[in-house]
């Protein structure tokens, strides 16, 4: 077994201090002590030479416009504490296309992830104006590119706004809760597919292409809510599970003209989901289609003019292909493509006839990003992990061929913001051991200016002497070369033994040990450092970034690898002088969860203790897109659901177990943890468990985050 350590060279050392001062979780969940600056709100205007940025005010939020050039405020565009005082707009804008409205909410309610209504009204820069869009909370307002009509999804129907006139026109009349949707994505395609909007305006504002969601027979999940109240309510919504009907999904397209819908006949094409609608031109929208199973994907044209359809593209895959948004039309009628074909996700060039002109990136390595083509449509621009699939860089390289240009300098993670014309770009940028800090770069990689490299926020950690992020890389006895992080407790002595607090998520394209500064869980892990504990974390087989070949080798066994490399990770840590091999316990949080729980169970000779967070149990209890995707139907690949179900391997553990979930989860629901309840209680095996009632899969929202991590810790010095 080959064992290599190296340290992440950060950009500013500290020196040691027996005097740093202790983290607590006071200081992460319920104070800013951690938290960083950035630029927020960034909206690249029509000129190329401009952007706005968002500013928070006390009272409201500004939208200023700066010069590109130099990075120099120009004007504030928009206050909305002189608009209207008694509206409490939330922080989330955009234009017209012409730029002389702006688009507005307030009243934000959240749905699901991603979805939301709220009060929407569209503000115009000239007349000052403020005009309302509906009286009622709406959902996916959007304005046409002409700027005078707004679409948007109202009580499961589509509706469009004629701001000149101030005429509302419905477009469709069946939509109806848990039995149809117009123009707004399901549950289960908002979640996995990302598809929360599902129309789109054609290019010249005349037609509205959509998507039909009959969820009639798609099996019905409940939840009590409870909220304080006498008797609880229930929650009821359209979830598929594994192997059970999804809705039914049909493509059409609206004529505001005709004042008319279309229907678009898929029937000889692998329609089973529509997850993506694009417009190639007006008059040509192309419809993303793919089979039930996720393996055989085909873009079809779709002529609005007699609705008539005809093949454009189709992939075909051993195992699955990711739905991605980087579908884009040149001028020309040719069209880029990602794709993984040749192994790893790279850029390709078709004509409009589908075929393929040539592949324009290469290598063992993969494009995590892609940020468009700039105003001549010569050059493509996008985000690579081309150095380590640790790191991230932004790069160019012209689409007819050429050697890549990077223009990022620093290894670690570089996130781009660009300008319409891509002649500049606002780079995010940290690493492991450094916070972000953002500059705005020309499109040939010089920096132009800083506009924010949290030299307070750095200033403000040193008291703490954060423990470094350190690198480390082993092979498995099975010949499989693993990678991960470690952080080691401040006063590390390599003569003393440590225990070892293991953090997976683990699932299908995911990635814990990215080079880049983390979040809130990152000072919960320095904390526990400075408890004396050693915190690692190891991206397994199925993770991304590595190729195809690595991700998909889980495919229709979900969980087996992924465990076995965990339980490697323990094994070679284990190894280690410096490591209490009694003492290495996992933490994982929804497929981390799962696997954390798979690794007391199946990996119960390696580990003492792990906290279970909202785990999936049995993949036959989660949604159909996700599930199938990664593993087919229950029907056929019982075996693959069974064999690493944590539910069917409780007998095995015997270290400590801690198992937490929310009771209003719509996601990986409640139910997970009542039937792993069942077994553990069945198996005669003792545990811990923690319910926060009415929350989700976040599990947050006033005290509960400090809550939550306060158990958590406790129960790590308990039982570690």
């Amino acid at each position: 077994m080959k064992h290599r350590i190296f340290a992440i060279i950060a950009l500013a050392m500290g020196v040691f201090t027996l005097n740093a001062q202790e983290i607590t979780l006071e200081d992460i969940w319920s104070s800013s002590e951690f938290r960083g600056a950035s630029v927020y709100g960034i909206n690249s205007m029509n000129d190329g030479v401009h952007y706005t940025r968002l500013n928070y005010v006390a009272g409201g939020f500004t939208i200023i416009k700066y010069a590109y050039s130099s990075g120099d405020s120009i004007a504030t565009l928009l206050d909305t504490r002189e608009i209207d005082a008694e509206v409490n707009f939330s922080p989330i804008y955009s234009f017209s296309a012409d730029e002389s409205k702006v688009l507005l909410i307030s009243g934000y309610e959240p749905i699901y992830r991603h979805s939301y209504s709220g009060l929407y009204f569209v503000y115009d820069l000239e007349t000052k104006e403020l005009t309302s869009v509906d009286p009622d909370p709406i959902m996916h307002a959007t304005l046409s590119p002409a700027g005078n009509t707004i679409a948007f999804v109202k009580e499961n129907n589509l509706f469009y706004r004629d701001l000149e006139t101030e005429e509302t026109t419905q477009i469709t009349f069946d939509g109806e809760y848990n039995k149809i949707i117009n123009g707004s994505g399901d549950w289960v395609y908002e979640e996995e597919f990302v598809l929360v909007r599902a129309f789109e305006w054609s290019p010249d504002g005349s037609e509205i292409a959509f998507v039909r969601f009959n969820e009639s027979d798609v099996p019905e999940f409940s939840m009590d809510m409870f909220q304080q109240g006498l008797y609880p309510s229930q929650y009821r919504f359209k979830y598929p599970k594994a192997g059970e009907k999804n809705s039914e999904v049909s493509l059409h397209v609206y004529n505001l003209k005709k004042n008319s819908v279309g229907n678009v006949d898929l029937n000889n094409f692998q329609s089973y989901y529509i997850p993506r609608i694009t417009w190639a031109e007006s008059g040509r929208v192309v419809a993303t289609v793919m089979n039930r199973l996720q393996n055989h994907l085909q873009l079809v044209n779709v002529m609005t003019k007699d609705l008539s359809t005809d093949l454009l593209f189709e992939e075909k895959a051993d195992a699955y292909i990711e739905v991605n948004d980087y579908l884009t039309f040149t001028s020309g009628g040719d069209f880029i493509w990602v794709s993984e074909m040749d192994g790893y996700r790279h850029i390709y060039l078709y004509d409009d006839e589908g075929n393929k002109i040539r592949q324009i990136t290469d290598g063992d390595w993969e494009v995590t990003d892609v940020y468009g083509l700039d105003s001549k449509e010569k050059n493509i621009y996008f985000q690579a992990a081309a150095t380590s699939p640790i790191n991230r860089e932004v790069y160019s390289v012209s689409i007819r061929g050429g050697k890549m240009r990077t223009l990022t300098s620093r290894l670690g993670s570089n996130r781009a913001s660009f300008s319409k014309s891509k002649d500049y770009f606002i780079n995010y940028y940290s690493n492991s051991n450094n916070p972000q800090e953002v500059t705005l770069v020309t499109s040939k990689g010089k920096v132009v200016r800083e506009l924010e490299m949290n030299k307070e926020y750095k200033e403000r950690l040193k008291k703490y002497n954060l423990s470094k992020v350190e690198r480390f890389e082993f092979t498995t006895e099975e010949d499989v070369d693993l990678a991960g992080y470690m952080i080691k407790p401040q006063d590390f002595d390599p003569n003393k033994t440590y225990p070892v607090f293991m953090y997976v998520y683990g699932g299908p394209g995911s990635q814990t040990t990215q080079n880049s500064w983390g979040g809130s869980n990152y000072f919960w892990f320095q904390m526990l450092a400075q408890q004396g504990y050693i915190v690692v974390s190891v991206d397994n087989r199925g993770t991304g970034a590595r190729g195809r070949d690595f991700r998909t080798v889980t495919y229709q066994e979900l969980g087996k690898y992924e465990t076995e490399d965990q339980i490697a990770t323990a094994k070679y840590l284990a190894s280690l002088d410096y490591v209490d091999g009694e003492r290495i316990g996992i933490f994982g949080w929804s497929y981390g969860g799962y696997m954390s729980s798979l690794c007391l169970t199946k990996g119960a000779d390696y580990f003492k203790a792990a906290i279970a967070v909202a785990p999936v149990t049995n993949w036959r209890y989660y949604d159909t897109i996700y599930t199938e995707r990664y593993m087919r139907t229950p029907q056929e690949n019982e075996s693959g659901y069974d064999d690493n179900s944590p539910i069917n391997h409780v007998d095995k553990m015997r270290g400590s177990y801690l198992l937490v979930h929310g009771s209003a989860d719509d996601n990986v629901h409640y139910q997970n943890t009542m039937e792993m309840v069942r077994q553990l209680v069945e198996a005669d095996v003792e545990f811990d468990m923690f319910v926060y009632p009415d929350k989700n899969h976040g599990i947050y929202g006033g005290n509960t985050r400090l809550h939550l991590y306060r158990k958590m810790t406790n129960f790590i010095l308990e039982n570690l």
